[in-house]
């Protein structure tokens, strides 16, 4: 069995970084753990140790209102040795997690579904970077290297849904939804990439001689995500002894009680909201976010690899308690397509504002927490910047893939300025 050398030298000096951070500086997990930009309330290293503390003193995680991550995180953290005696086993377990993210990112590369999908195939296809390259830019990526050294649970959701793209883009479709239904299980947001992820599934299925059509493929991955998640979700009651998490976990993420300060939007607006329009306000943001799914499924329908892209961005941007890890599985999706990045108009602009947030939020935070200088607004505007960069950044690519499908069906477009009128 050969060995792929290239491979080999990216990932064991990706895993030699991590392992440098952890060791050479001890105290940073702990830092990092408590930074609002690495950890939320619903992915909080922290919050886990406490949860797998009571659990393993038979007392209910959900007691307190402090836990709210789902509860199959419990048993398989119980079988690692003790984080404050024996770290190097939890820091070994996410060091895997990431390199396991890389290698399905790998292989979505080398499909070549960016470039050429089943119903459409770009004239510029040919302009891309290696999967070696890829896998780099992911596991170098400064914010994927913060998550993974800060420890929240997040890190599991981006690779059980990069995994499910891996699948999809193979064609396998059970292996997709049920890595897209942990996903789901664990961070519910997820669940809204069912449709592009159904269709690409289609797309890239095997040939058979008796073909399925799209309407049975589609009803196929529904039936299996609607036997996974019930299945999860009772093998939850049983690790609990009760459906109390339900409330906990999903109930926190729709109602959002937790105001902790984060990198999105939700948290100032209902700190200021009254409490009379809160319900309003939020199923006016859950409309909100859910409201990309079918329009981008719909109308970029010949891409969906792109579709799933796009709304990851999306999510980074408007679901409730938004992390850099989301901006993470956003950007390392990026890349993939290279051949439209000259189409594209505002990259300078967005990648700077990004650059200027990232740089800025966390002075902003310390004048609000421990200087005393500033006030909440101060960590808020920041987190709007931050919001405006990814949200350009997002618009742009879009942007450009359709502009490169207009200009096959309209060749005489090429070159020529678009103006909305």
């Amino acid at each position: 069995m050969s060995i792929d050398r290239r491979k080999a030298t990216i990932f064991g000096a990706a895993a030699a970084v991590r392992v440098l951070l952890f060791t050479a500086f001890p105290g940073l997990p702990d830092l990092l753990t408590a930074r609002v930009e690495v950890s939320t309330p619903v992915t909080s290293f922290k919050r886990l140790q406490e949860g797998l503390f009571l659990y393993n003193h038979n007392v209910s995680p959900y007691d307190g209102g402090v836990y709210h991550q789902a509860p199959i995180l419990l048993p398989l953290f119980s079988l690692l040795p003790s984080s404050a005696e024996y770290p190097a086993f939890t820091y070994l377990l996410y060091i895997l997690v990431d390199l396991l993210s890389a290698n399905a990112l790998m292989k979505i590369a080398e499909s070549g579904e960016a470039g050429s999908s089943k119903l459409y195939t770009s004239p510029r296809k040919d302009k891309k970077w290696s999967s070696y390259a890829i896998a780099a830019a992911f596991l170098f990526n400064p914010f994927t290297i913060a998550t993974c050294v800060g420890r929240p649970t997040s890190v599991f959701t981006t690779c059980a849904i990069i995994l499910a793209i891996s699948k999809a883009v193979i064609g396998s479709s059970y292996a997709s939804m049920f890595a897209l239904s942990i996903a789901s299980y664990l961070s519910m947001y997820p669940i809204l990439l069912f449709p592009p992820l159904a269709l690409l599934c289609y797309d890239r299925r095997p040939k058979s001689p008796q073909p399925t059509s799209i309407y049975t493929s589609v009803l196929q991955n529904i039936l299996a995500v609607g036997g996974f998640i019930p299945f999860l979700l009772y093998m939850s009651s049983l690790i609990t002894g009760s459906w109390e998490f339900l409330e906990s976990t999903y109930g926190v993420q729709l109602l959002l009680p937790d105001l902790t300060p984060n990198v999105g939007l939700w948290w100032y607006f209902f700190i200021e909201m009254f409490d009379s329009f809160r319900s309003f306000f939020l199923g006016v943001f859950w409309i909100h976010l859910s409201s990309y799914v079918f329009g981008l499924t719909i109308r970029v329908r010949r891409q969906p690899l792109i579709v799933l892209t796009v709304l990851l961005g999306i999510f980074a941007i408007f679901k409730p308690y938004p992390s850099i890890s989301d901006t993470s599985l956003f950007i390392a999706l990026l890349p993939l397509y290279r051949h439209v990045f000259p189409l594209m108009r505002y990259s300078f602009l967005a990648s700077s504002t990004i650059l200027y947030a990232t740089l800025l939020g966390p002075a902003f935070y310390y004048l609000w927490i421990y200087a005393g200088s500033g006030n909440a607004n101060f960590f808020y505007a920041i987190t709007l910047v931050w919001s405006l960069g990814l949200s350009l950044l997002v618009a742009d690519i879009l942007f450009a893939v359709l502009r490169d499908e207009l200009e096959v069906e309209r060749p005489e477009m090429k070159g020529k300025e678009i103006r909305q009128i």
